[in-house]
């Protein structure tokens, strides 16, 4: 069962992040990776306060396969972000590639900060 839950999980989370990144390509467009930024800041931010949250209170187990591990497993790109980080490499565009990876690494942390205050609240 936990197989199905993760799966089905997974399949809402990859919908989530296409449907987040086309939204920010047709706004932005592709020229700086502003969608995968959003998606790993806000997936963070979810992980971490979902996780927080639950630590001490009661849940049916399922939704700690469905939500961290499904949802937020697909719905993040990290593995897109280390292969976009790399093509801003290539492009020799240093202030591009700097403020991609600070960043990423920097809201990512903070929101990961945010999470888990907000899931410690009463």
């Amino acid at each position: 069962m936990p197989y199905l839950v993760v799966a089905f999980g997974g399949a809402l989370g990859a919908v989530a992040r296409v449907a987040v990144s086309n939204l920010f390509v047709r706004r932005l467009g592709v020229s700086w990776p502003y969608g995968t930024l959003f998606i790993n800041v806000t997936g963070c931010l979810a992980i971490a306060l979902f996780l927080t949250y639950f630590s001490d209170r009661e849940l049916n187990p399922n939704w700690r396969y469905f939500f961290p591990t499904g949802f937020v497993g697909a719905y993040t790109t990290f593995s897109t972000f280390e292969y976009e980080l790399v093509r801003l490499v290539e492009t020799r565009s240093t202030a591009g590639t700097a403020a991609y990876f600070v960043l990423s690494n920097g809201l990512g942390f903070v929101a990961c900060l945010l999470g888990i205050w907000l899931g410690r609240r009463p």
